[in-house]
């Protein structure tokens, strides 16, 4: 009975250090991908949108932008309306960058599918934003918005 006590105590103490690590360890900008002619940012394979960090396409508050999404994955899976919802890293309201009735899912620059859209985020800081097609949860992305200059 002991040994099962000690166990037990063990386990909490070492998942509530792992979970504190995680916390601690913040939020990192997605990696830069190739795909096609263009360099992505976002998960390689599953979805991004044509990024290349340099001034002009660069995150800034309340800037909007055009970017083009691309999206890996089924006909079934794609063909549904997607959602995009960006949370700040600090916590707070999320905001609902855009969303749609249905998707022509055709394929662009190596995707099974693409969708131009307009974005902008209202303050500095690490923003995650999570692609949802029919309410389910496709992938996220991490982007910094750069403080004005």
């Amino acid at each position: 009975m002991l040994k099962k006590c000690l166990i037990l105590i063990f386990t909490i103490i070492t998942s509530f250090t792992v979970i504190g690590c995680n916390q601690e360890e913040g939020w990192k900008e997605s990696p830069l991908f190739e795909s096609g002619n263009y360099t992505m940012i976002g998960e390689e394979g599953r979805l991004g949108f044509i990024y290349d960090d340099s001034e002009v396409i660069k995150f800034y508050p309340d800037k909007v932008h055009k970017y083009m999404w691309h999206f890996w994955g089924t006909k079934e899976e794609l063909e549904h309306p997607l959602k995009v919802i960006a949370t700040h890293e600090t916590g707070g309201d999320s905001i609902t960058l855009f969303g749609g009735d249905g998707n022509d899912v055709s394929p662009l620059n190596g995707a099974d599918m693409s969708l131009p859209t307009n974005m902008s985020l209202p303050k500095s800081g690490m923003w995650k934003l999570d692609a949802y097609f029919d309410d389910k949860l496709f992938g996220s992305v991490y982007v910094k918005v750069h403080e004005k200059k």
